[in-house]
């Protein structure tokens, strides 16, 4: 599905900073998160897959292509969706006309509210409402899920879901992400601390200090984790700590 091949990302400012260091990643598991400490790189990784930033040196392959030069739209096109950590408000849009926008088609408002009862919200209280700051965070994040289920793309990257939303609205965001992995065709990239959001995950990632350090199933992962070990490094399938 998608392949990093020594992806590396470097910033010129001040003295220069390698924010990502020869990353060689496989991503066809159907639910993938990644995690590690701030500052390690996760969120620059997503926005590298999504298109947003191209990578300093490496290639990015999607179904065998190589998209490593292709804009956020050509990817989009592809078939690859990108969830933002803070999600864009739009002044004078209707939730209608936004899932509409993305299904690509003239959707009945009723196919719209298919999508909105897809992720927990009441239809006919969200459809007709403008994507503005009457709406909480917890509400945005859904709405914008409800915008990548109706994409129906290949593989869906959501940044921090969790960033900026509270207990309950994090408690139906899990229910959401859960629903999505049995049923939601099409792979899913989730960047998070969230130990419920890593419970649902095939397989972990952890990046720390630009680099990967261990990848495998949750059950590899999460106990190391939950221990405080972040930088356990891949070893011949095991985790050297330090």
């Amino acid at each position: 599905m998608l392949e990093l091949k020594n992806i590396s990302y470097h910033v010129d400012e001040g003295n220069g900073k390698d924010i990502l260091n020869h990353i060689n990643l496989k991503i066809d598991d159907r639910f993938t998160a990644i995690t590690g400490p701030n500052g390690g790189g996760k969120s620059t990784l997503a926005k590298m897959i999504a298109g947003i930033i191209q990578p300093t040196e490496g290639q990015i392959l999607f179904e065998g292509q190589d998209i490593t030069q292709m804009s956020i739209t050509d990817r989009a096109n592809l078939g690859i969706s990108f969830a933002f950590q803070q999600p864009v408000r739009f002044k004078g849009i209707t939730v209608l006309d936004l899932i509409r926008l993305a299904a690509g088609e003239k959707l009945s408002a009723e196919g719209a509210c298919k999508y909105l009862s897809e992720v927990g919200l009441c239809a006919r209280d969200y459809i007709n409402r403008e994507v503005n700051a009457s709406l909480s965070g917890g509400e945005l994040k859904r709405i914008e899920i409800a915008t990548v289920i109706a994409r129906g793309r290949k593989l869906s990257v959501f940044d921090e879901p969790e960033a900026g939303i509270d207990l309950w609205s994090f408690q139906n965001l899990i229910k959401v992400f859960e629903k999505m992995h049995k049923e939601t065709q099409g792979n899913i990239v989730i960047i998070s601390h969230q130990e419920r959001i890593l419970d649902i995950a095939d397989k972990i990632v952890v990046i720390a200090n630009g680099e990967i350090q261990n990848v495998g199933t949750k059950e590899e992962i999460l106990p190391n984790l939950l221990n405080g070990n972040l930088e356990c490094r891949h070893n011949a399938g095991g985790c050297i700590h330090g």
